[in-house]
């Protein structure tokens, strides 16, 4: 297992880079405890495999560098880094047993037949593949072939980092919160550093104890699944996580105030707003209420989402969405509306104002 620091990392795939548009990963610095379980969360292009194939070592870094431990490996190749990666589509052997998938990768190392019986036989049992140990891999469905990707991933006791490249891609949608939950078991269990690739928040929110957010080849945040949901540092976040995602509404700012269509709203961070740049603020519909001081607005819809209604309003021209809990009187027409000040900010050219200094 080990400590990953990521320190000014660029990557570009052009020879000679000039601007930072040549550069498909912008400049990056981060800390990874040993041990830990982490999330690379973004869009399709946002850099995060990359990333990934950076810290693996199936790319050199342009520039920056990357270090297991204390030691440099920026330009180790996958060997030395002593990583183990579990791709989107199951990488195994269909003539093998399950059995010799799993055993694999010790006897390519030269493992004691005896200790790898008691490691793939742990394996196996953690991943619920016993019964299937001696049957041969072609027979078994998608994610039964994936669960042997990730035991020759977990089989190995001396790797430094085990990483996921969207794993839960090829499974059926009812299999992915049985895979989901198994991951975060075994994590619990083997407390390796893990690191998990996704285009999914649900996927990230509930394996990682911190979650890398990327766009367009940055770190907008990284933070506990807690922190991005209560406190997005840049409205990118806002929008990506949550369903629905964050009200973002254009404001004025002066003497520290929000001004939104007239009004003077509380904020939370209203002291550390200059507004300069683009000003607007931001309040997830889970933190606004209806209620009959606030601000009038008109209900354009309402959707039914099981456990809460979400309800769509017009409030100074501009949409704003709340969430209703499932038996609570839903409004009609004309209603009011109030954003909880603790978790309404104002946002700077995106960046949450306070959030950068």
């Amino acid at each position: 297992m080990a400590e990953i620091r990521i320190e000014k990392l660029r990557h570009s795939y052009m020879a000679n880079p000039q601007t930072d548009d040549d550069f498909a990963l912008k400049r990056l610095s981060l800390t990874w405890q040993d041990g830990g379980a982490y999330a690379l969360l973004g869009p399709s292009g946002c850099g995060k495999t990359t990333l990934l194939n950076l810290i693996s070592g199936l790319l050199v870094p342009t520039e920056g560098t990357i270090s297991f431990n204390g030691r440099d490996v920026s330009r180790a190749s996958p060997e030395e880094r002593n990583i183990a990666q579990v791709f989107q589509f199951p990488v195994i052997y269909d003539t093998m047993t399950v059995y010799d998938n799993l055993a694999f990768p010790l006897r390519n190392r030269g493992v004691a037949e005896a200790e790898i019986r008691t490691r793939v036989t742990e394996i196996a049992e953690m991943l619920e593949l016993t019964k299937t140990l001696n049957n041969r891999a072609s027979g078994l469905t998608a994610d039964g072939k994936q669960k042997i990707s990730l035991g020759r991933g977990l089989v190995r006791s001396d790797v430094n980092v085990i990483m996921f490249d969207e794993p839960l891609t090829v499974i059926d949608p009812h299999l992915k919160w049985q895979l989901r939950s198994k991951l975060k078991e075994l994590h619990l269990r083997t407390r390796r550093t893990m690191i998990y690739v996704t285009h999914d928040q649900t996927e990230a929110l509930t394996f990682a104890d911190q979650v890398v957010v990327m766009n367009l080849g940055e770190v907008v945040q990284a933070a506990t699944p807690v922190e991005l949901f209560e406190k997005p540092q840049h409205t990118f976040v806002g929008h990506f996580i949550g369903s629905p995602g964050m009200n973002v509404l254009p404001c004025e700012v002066r003497g520290g105030k929000a001004h939104f269509g007239g009004e003077v709203l509380s904020v939370g961070n209203g002291e550390a707003a200059t507004g300069k740049g683009r000003t607007e603020i931001g309040v997830r519909p889970e933190f606004v209420t209806i209620a009959g001081d606030g601000m009038e607005a008109d209900v354009v819809r309402v959707s039914d989402a099981g456990r809460f209604r979400i309800v769509e309003t017009k409030v100074k021209g501009h949409t704003v969405k709340l969430l209703v809990k499932e038996g609570d009187a839903v409004p009609e027409g004309r209603t009011r509306l109030a954003f909880d000040p603790s978790h309404t900010h104002i946002y700077e050219d995106g960046w949450m104002a306070g959030s950068r200094s």
